[in-house]
């Protein structure tokens, strides 16, 4: 069975997360949330979050073997951009975008 967990509009770019997701694709659950610990990344963290939350959803709601678990997919995708205005010499500005993203974690007991 497939469980799911999704985590929207996180303040982190998704290049930043989609470098710390690759690490624990495909892993065992215990496995992944130990990498998480020690990665040294905000990145980590966010995942962490939800990867935690897609594993209480599994243990908590079907019932499924924590051991038996493992990350069947994890998408990280692009969310709207927060556009920020700078004010620059003579007149002109220069736009900062504060990019945010949707990180949804599926954990399946196959």
């Amino acid at each position: 069975m497939e469980v799911y967990a999704k985590y929207c509009y996180v303040k982190s770019s998704w290049q930043k997360l989609r470098l710390v997701a690759n690490l624990i694709r495909g892993r065992n659950v215990d496995f992944a949330l130990n990498v998480l610990n020690f990665t040294n990344k905000k990145a980590a963290l966010l995942i962490r979050k939800v990867l935690k939350s897609a594993l209480y959803n599994a243990l908590h709601n079907n019932n499924i073997n924590r051991s038996l678990l493992k990350i069947s997919k994890i998408y990280v995708d692009k969310a709207t951009l927060i556009k920020r205005v700078m004010p620059r010499a003579k007149g002109r500005v220069n736009y900062i975008l504060k990019r945010t993203s949707h990180i949804t974690v599926f954990v399946s007991d196959v």
